[in-house]
């Protein structure tokens, strides 16, 4: 790839802070965004998973009543980490011709689609709202910031699961090393935290069950751990070329130097144990970055805090770094956050920018008795990371075999 694409704004509301600041130092003091959820809905219900990580500040406390109104919550979380990113990127001048979004979620606007449906049942179809199909589109979220950002350059939406957003980002990628555009806000967002999708992750026995300890529930690499934690929020990446980004004087806090995308085709919810398929993103990725194996120095591992997804994960880190997998700082975010499905990978790929950008890595929590089986060197605490050009990858695996890793270079 010839063009150098670089990251100058970030933005997020998230389970941990309502901004991308304060959620990266509650992640560096260790801080989880996991509690028991206080809805009348789980009592009403029996839900047997009680607790989630619920985005630290309401939508409605940042947003316009009007705002809140006319979007689901998933698009909510979007418009405020794409505002964010914007302004952080320093609110760029940019023919709208040439500014696009790339963005994401797994599942899209299920509380607009379950609401109606009450309403549907209760009162009648005359009480459905008419901004119910907008509302629920998967495309909402990316539709929201790209009519906020009057972006006419393309706004495309990616819905792979839980590899959704790091699939946006390598798509982000491409569209700018293509030069269809030459500002990309891309990202992910989910808000899911809802009766259904709880219910139905319980009952495939996805979800940590852990519910008179919240904070402590989320635990990859454990030999307790037993599922994930719920999360929901968003998370933005502004990207341009860096031509364009030193023209304008913008700060740069990473480059985005390769993205990769593969499947499994192996099961609709369990990962290939072998990794193979896994695997292969990660060494396109790298390549794409022109890097060696021996570059990268840091692994935002997409580690939910599953039985077997860790592990073959695991499997597949080792097929490719081999004996150099001993040497690199591996951070597990999600035990922090909660796992945000469509918008995991956006977050984690924000928290992999800024572990280049003050070379440091953020730790993994509640890791008090690693497995045996699971070989890393895992952050427990705040690491710094080596001076000079250094290499980080960031990993999503979703339902469906979906594999997406994005390469990231030091730029300070």
């Amino acid at each position: 790839m010839s063009k150098k694409i670089v990251v100058t704004g970030i933005g997020t509301t998230s389970p941990l802070a309502g901004n991308a600041p304060e959620t990266w130092a509650a992640l560096l003091a260790g801080k989880s965004g996991a509690r028991s959820l206080e809805q009348e809905w789980v009592e009403k219900w029996d839900i047997p998973i009680t607790f989630a990580a619920q985005a630290a500040v309401p939508a409605e406390e940042i947003l316009e009543r009007v705002e809140t109104k006319r979007l689901d919550p998933s698009s909510q979380f979007a418009l405020i980490a794409g505002r964010e990113a914007w302004l952080d990127a320093g609110s760029p001048e940019v023919d709208p011709g040439r500014l696009a979004v790339d963005w994401s979620t797994g599942i899209g606007g299920v509380w607009t689609l379950l609401d109606a449906w009450d309403t549907l049942r209760e009162k009648g179809p005359r009480r459905v709202l008419p901004m119910t199909v907008p509302m629920l589109m998967p495309n909402g979220p990316g539709a929201a910031i790209g009519m906020d950002l009057h972006a006419r350059a393309g706004v495309r939406t990616v819905v792979s699961a839980c590899a959704s957003s790091t699939e946006a980002i390598a798509n982000a990628y491409e569209h700018l090393q293509a030069g269809l555009a030459d500002v990309i806000i891309a990202g992910g967002s989910e808000a899911a935290i809802h009766p259904l999708p709880i219910a139905s992750f319980a009952a495939m026995q996805a979800l940590s069950k852990r519910n008179d300890d919240p904070a402590g529930a989320s635990r990859p690499y454990d030999v307790n751990r037993d599922g994930f934690v719920l999360g929901e929020g968003a998370a933005a990446l502004v990207l341009e070329t860096e031509e364009h980004a030193l023209a304008r004087g913008a700060k740069i806090y990473a480059e985005v130097a390769g993205g990769a995308v593969t499947s499994d085709a192996y099961h609709i919810t369990a990962p290939d144990p072998e990794g193979s398929a896994a695997a292969r993103a990660m060494i396109q990725a790298i390549e794409q970055a022109g890097a060696s194996i021996e570059d990268v120095v840091h692994i935002n591992a997409h580690a939910t805090s599953t039985p077997v997804g860790d592990i073959a994960e695991y499997n597949a880190l080792r097929r490719v770094f081999g004996d150099h997998l001993d040497n690199i700082a591996v951070s597990a975010t999600k035990s922090s956050t909660g796992h945000l499905l469509g918008g995991a990978g956006a977050i984690e790929a924000m928290f992999t920018v800024l572990a280049l950008h003050n070379r440091t890595a953020p730790p993994t929590i509640n890791l008090e008795n690693q497995d045996p089986e699971i070989k890393l060197d895992v952050v427990t605490s705040p690491r710094e990371l080596p001076s000079g050009d250094i290499v980080a990858i960031s990993n999503s695996f979703g339902f469906g075999g979906h594999n997406a890793v994005v390469a990231f270079r030091s730029y300070n």
